[in-house]
């Protein structure tokens, strides 16, 4: 199997989060190797997604470099990363990738647009050799050995509307689409006033997250998946683990994960050489095919 990167270039404008001001996106192919590179072209700066230019885990996930960053990557990540994109550049002429309807499903669509085109060189992975585990008041996300790549997440909230909720998802493109994609970002209202406070928040509306008061959900046209909050927090997790630069092929487990959590799991993992090995997915890897064939056929 190949790298890949998109066939053409693709460009958007939308809202970001927390500033609330217009933001211009492009998408633009890379040449093999180069990775995920995000471009501020207000400032004339290049931020390569690595974790050692990861900055805030607060409200998001945010990467900077030289003065210049970029928050609320997260979406964007998760739907490169479930069509199998190694290489992109992102360029954005203000600090936050738009927010869309709080889900990563218009990326997709996006991606859809742009189509995919494979590379000359190997496509390479992270295979999990090992459990790793970042723990924190009871909260924890652990990576373990799995031939497959799947997701299984749990949260728990003193709130009738959300309470305790699970899903395990075994990756594919096209299950990513139905599954995990339409999910939206979510948030109580108290704490969206207290963003506003602070100057945040400026982008939130019932358009682009589910809000909460103390007695139900607010939005008039309600959920998308009865259990939409913790699919949301798979979709963060899977951007979040795109900062180790390559799919992984294991099980990402999680009780209550955070963006914090998951920029420390990636560190930990990668300080920890027993626990992963990089390898090349050829066309006889069973994992691979699993995991990335459906791309193909839904894409030209």
């Amino acid at each position: 199997m190949k790298q890949r990167t998109i066939s053409k270039s693709v460009e958007l404008v939308g809202i970001g989060l927390h500033k609330g001001v217009p933001v211009k996106m492009i998408l633009e192919p890379l040449p093999s190797d180069s990775g995920i590179v995000f471009y501020r072209s207000d400032k004339a700066i290049s931020i390569p997604l690595k974790i050692e230019n990861v900055i805030d885990t607060t409200m998001a996930t945010v990467i900077g470099k030289n003065g210049a960053k970029v928050s609320t990557i997260e979406h964007l990540l998760s739907s490169i990363n479930a069509y199998g994109i190694d290489n992109i550049r992102i360029i954005l002429d203000n600090e936050e990738v738009p927010i869309m309807d709080g889900s990563s499903i218009g990326f997709c669509m996006l991606l859809e647009e742009a189509g995919i085109q494979e590379l000359d060189k190997p496509k390479k992975a992270i295979s999990i050799n090992d459990i790793i585990e970042v723990e924190e008041n009871g909260k924890f996300v652990r990576l373990e050995p799995n031939d497959k790549i799947t997701f299984d997440f749990t949260i728990k909230f003193p709130h009738q509307a959300i309470r305790e909720q699970s899903y395990k998802f075994e990756f594919t493109t096209q299950g990513y689409k139905e599954e995990i994609a339409k999910a939206r970002t979510f948030g109580f209202i108290q704490e969206v006033n207290q963003l506003r406070a602070m100057g945040l928040g400026l982008g939130g509306s019932f358009d682009n997250c589910i809000v909460l008061d103390e007695k139900g959900i607010l939005n008039s046209d309600g959920l998308r998946y009865k259990d939409e909050f913790v699919r949301h927090k798979i979709l963060d997790a899977i951007g979040d683990m795109s900062l180790l630069g390559m799919p992984i092929i294991g099980g990402y487990i999680s009780f209550a994960g955070s963006h914090k959590l998951n920029h420390f799991l990636t560190k930990k993992l990668l300080d920890s050489s027993y626990a992963y090995s990089i390898v090349e997915l050829g066309d006889k890897v069973k994992a691979t095919q699993k995991v990335f064939a459906q791309t193909k056929a839904k894409i030209k």
